[in-house]
């Protein structure tokens, strides 16, 4: 695997939302990358039912191996098909026909061509000179002729730009340094439309094995028996909360040492978000 690719367990998030959709700046040309992946682009993928770093990596192939993250792989899956009709002319088809299939969260511009070969084509959306999104196209596949998307994978969403995931879903937190904290560490986001829950947000810490959620819903629209406690608008911080330099906006997260409840101070006071007795979604 490349450089900077840590394989430990994550929770896997769709998270943040599209970038600029211009189709004149899908692809960009501004010199080679820093250090291109040299690696196979066809490495047989395996079918997997968990999302941690490892079986993504398994799920991704070439895409996967290609990225070169600060943290984990956030995402990866592949191959996926495309029926007889949809194969494009081109390999930049096929990253057109890869954003079209699955409407992938990420950036839909500024790939650069990375790796070039005659049936496949690594595409690459860098960051400071390191890939955070890959996508491998592929040419002629068993019954499916023309170019479509083979792999693809990307790392945590707080390694993109602000650019890329402010207009997104998922709300990036920053530690006491300024530094964007990754989404398998802490992440928050506004509820879901279609369930009426626009009012409700949920907090979400820590990785699979010991993920904690926390609600704040001051319209009640959640069933009180999903949640330890009630939603509180304005609490007391209590004596032995602390601060966890964790920053959103105005919100600021304090914790105490039992971690039941989650306090956000904000510009208007103190917030008591409550631990929910499961994981909580929308269906």
């Amino acid at each position: 695997m490349r450089r900077g690719l840590v394989a430990t367990a994550a929770v896997l998030m769709a998270v943040v939302g599209c970038g600029a959709e211009d189709d004149e700046d899908l692809i960009i040309d501004y010199g080679p990358a820093v250090s291109p992946y040299s690696g196979p682009l066809h490495i047989p993928v395996q079918e997997v039912d968990e999302s941690t770093p490892e079986a993504m990596l398994l799920s991704s192939g070439a895409a996967g191996r290609a990225l070169e993250c600060d943290g984990e792989i956030a995402w990866g899956g592949g191959p996926d098909g495309w029926s007889e009709s949809d194969g494009g002319d081109s390999p930049e088809d096929g990253l057109r026909l890869y954003f079209d299939m699955f409407e992938p969260t990420g950036p839909r511009s500024g790939f650069r061509v990375e790796r070039e070969e005659a049936d496949r084509v690594l595409y690459s959306y860098d960051v400071d000179g390191r890939t955070k999104v890959a996508v491998v196209v592929a040419k002629d596949q068993k019954d499916r002729p023309g170019w479509g998307p083979e792999t693809n994978a990307s790392c945590d969403p707080a390694e993109l730009p602000a650019s890329v995931t402010d207009s997104g879903d998922q709300e990036i937190w920053t530690d006491g340094n300024g530094r964007r904290v990754p989404t398998t560490t802490l992440s928050s986001y506004a509820g879901a439309e279609h369930c009426d829950w626009q009012k409700v947000h949920f907090l979400g810490m820590g990785r699979a094995e010991d993920h904690r959620q926390y609600v704040r819903d001051p319209g009640g629209a959640l069933p009180a028996e999903l949640l330890t406690a009630p939603y509180d608008g304005d609490v007391p911080m209590p004596a032995n909360a602390h601060d966890t330099g964790y920053r959103y906006q105005d919100w600021r997260l304090w914790l105490t040492e039992d971690r039941r409840t989650a306090y956000v101070r904000t510009s208007d006071g103190v917030e008591a978000w409550p631990l929910a007795k499961e994981m909580v979604a929308c269906k």
